[in-house]
């Protein structure tokens, strides 16, 4: 088949080199306009942006996809199908017309389970035990469309949400061939709707979704911490006995049911933190504008002892 492949974010290069290493012809790539980022604001090109010119493929950057000058020129293109993966931008029905098989998206879960912008995130803090990722057929509502193929796999007990994007994303490869193999006669097919009673959220991470709370259950605190790495990072106040205070950001931790007979946040006698039930292991943790480091490490760089506290960094 001939592609127009919209992708901006890493969870998209996968499939893009993918795509490129197989029989499918790559008539175009779309992807976000460069942005500011760091320090110096100086302009970075999307994930998707790097690897194709690292593949040497033809790249649109486009702030609005759906404008009707831009939509004609993809038509142009005379593509089958649009890939949509981690693209930023909605795709409206004159887009997604362009193409005989119209557009499919490949997704982060297992819809209609944690529709939006962060699913992995949002189903790591839920406890979830089991993620995937879904190709479906794009319509106007948010990830609401068609089914057409689903992957599972299982979320292992540490996973970050750094983590398991990287596996999904590379799962999703075979999601998408799987998907590319269901055409046939150059049609896909119509695909299985959504079961609306199911549908769950993933609405965008916000800085403050990181602010630790030790008020809650350690079990929460391990999920939480294990969910926003490595944006935007479960961030809390280090502060001890002797007046020592730095902002830090919680990495990896586990629960431990064992409660501390002190108040939350407060570093128990072994060394572990009280929460609202039970204490937080702490496995490793990253001082502000300091590298990722051990809980060992930690400890013996800050002598941190009993007593000291971990505190919310606000609301």
């Amino acid at each position: 088949m001939r592609v127009v492949f919209l992708g901006s974010g890493e969870f998209a290069v996968p499939s893009l080199r993918w795509l490129v290493n197989s029989p499918h012809e790559i008539a175009a790539v779309v992807t976000q306009p460069d942005r500011p980022a760091g320090r110096g604001k100086k302009l970075h090109a999307t994930p998707v942006a790097e690897r194709s010119a690292i593949e040497e493929l033809a790249v649109e950057r486009c702030a609005n996809v759906n404008d009707p000058a831009f939509v004609e020129k993809i038509r142009l293109l005379q593509a089958d199908i649009g890939i949509v993966i981690d693209f930023g931008q909605k795709i409206l029905e004159p887009m997604r017309s362009v193409f005989p098989s119209q557009c499919v998206n490949l997704h982060g879960s297992l819809l209609p389970k944690w529709r939006g912008a962060a699913p992995v995130a949002r189903a790591i803090l839920a406890g979830e035990k089991e993620a995937g990722v879904t190709v479906f057929r794009l319509v106007d509502a948010m990830d609401a469309g068609p089914i057409l193929v689903q992957r599972r796999t299982q979320i292992a007990s540490t996973e970050t949400t750094e983590e398991l994007e990287y596996r999904l994303a590379r799962v999703g490869c075979d999601a998408i061939d799987a998907a590319f193999r269901l055409h046939e006669d150059d049609v896909l097919p119509t695909g299985e709707p959504q079961d609306e009673s199911l549908v769950t959220r993933a609405p965008k991470l916000t800085k403050s979704d990181g602010n630790l709370r030790f008020e809650a259950s350690a079990e929460q605190l391990a999920l939480r911490c294990r969910s926003m790495w490595r944006w935007p990072g479960a961030r809390c106040r280090y502060v001890s006995v002797g007046g020592r205070s730095e902002f830090v950001t919680i990495a990896a931790a586990s629960a431990v049911q064992v409660d501390a007979g002190v108040s939350p946040g407060t570093v128990t006698d072994v060394l572990t933190v009280a929460a609202g039930s039970g204490t937080l292991d702490i496995h490793s943790l990253q001082p502000a504008g300091k590298r990722l480091m051990s809980w060992r490490a930690f400890v013996n760089g800050r002598h941190v002892q009993p007593g000291d506290r971990f505190e919310c960094v606000g609301e």
